[in-house]
């Protein structure tokens, strides 16, 4: 698939999206006017048509495997032309990483330090996330967290039963501040979701190796941000009328602007139960 035809099909996803608002109004809890339809089929298409990544093996065998056969698999598959890409652009294998979600564009964005710039490498499109636009408040509630989250060595998860995955680090400090409760929230494979952020089996690799890969080279944390939906102008003021409103406004926001001015990962801190910008532009 063309990266034009791709963003096409994005456009009228997001499209979509928006008339569901202004049909069913943004203050409304129906969960219809937040959700998209599921894009597995067309995701599996787009990543077949668009890397020489040999595929995983079957679940059946692949779960029977110890973490080492798993990280063996995927660094003979995968590592290999991974690492061609990278310095095809000019980027090294272990570069550091920065992750920035958008749940309504159903896009995870993964961004490489390239000397004292940071690149975009890739948009995944999510293939498979639950809930409403809006944080996660408590177990079991099926929401994506919505702020700052932050990945660490020992969040990496070889041996999940969902291929590969990394933990988000829900709740953190700003969530248990607030009460809000919820465990084991995770960017993992197999394409099913119930509060977690879920790619393919093939993206997840790349995505693993590139997070595992940077952690191992001395990045201590490889931060995590998500939002609602691609912060613009015209969209907050779409949302003028949703509960939410105030909370991305006054405290997504500054993190939305600094890095799209700066397109430097900026540091955010609670400070008063708010996330706070204390580093960026």
């Amino acid at each position: 698939m063309k990266p034009s035809t791709l963003l096409l099909m994005l456009a009228a996803l997001a499209f979509g999206s928006v008339v569901l608002v202004m049909k069913h109004g943004v203050g409304e809890s129906c969960s219809r006017c937040y959700l998209l339809p599921d894009l597995t089929t067309m995701f599996d298409f787009y990543q077949q048509s668009d890397t020489d990544y040999a595929a995983p093996p079957e679940a059946s065998l692949w779960d029977g495997w110890m973490p080492e056969q798993r990280i063996q698999s995927v660094n003979q598959r995968v590592k290999p032309k991974l690492i061609e890409a990278l310095q095809a652009r000019g980027v090294h294998l272990g570069a550091p990483v920065f992750l920035r979600v958008m749940k309504e564009e159903r896009l995870l964005e993964l961004w490489l330090k390239v000397g004292a710039k940071w690149q975009l490498w890739r948009s995944y499109i999510i293939a498979a996330a639950s809930g409403q636009l809006g944080p996660k408040l408590r177990e079991g509630d099926g929401q994506v967290p919505e702020g700052f989250y932050r990945i660490n060595a020992a969040q990496l998860n070889p041996a999940s039963g969902y291929h590969l995955a990394m933990n988000l680090g829900y709740p953190n400090e700003y969530d248990r501040q607030r009460q809000r409760t919820g465990s084991y929230i995770m960017i993992h494979g197999r394409a099913v979701s119930v509060g977690c952020l879920a790619m393919t089996d093939l993206w997840m690799e790349e995505i693993y190796l590139l997070v595992s890969e940077a952690i191992a080279q001395g990045q201590a944390e490889v931060q995590v941000q998500i939002f609602p939906f691609r912060m613009t102008v015209a969209r907050l003021n779409a949302a003028r009328d949703h509960v939410w409103h105030e909370f991305w406004s006054s405290e997504l926001w500054p993190a939305w602007c600094s890095f799209e001015t700066s397109r430097e990962p900026p540091e955010m801190r609670v400070q008063e139960g708010r996330y706070v910008l204390v580093s960026g532009f």
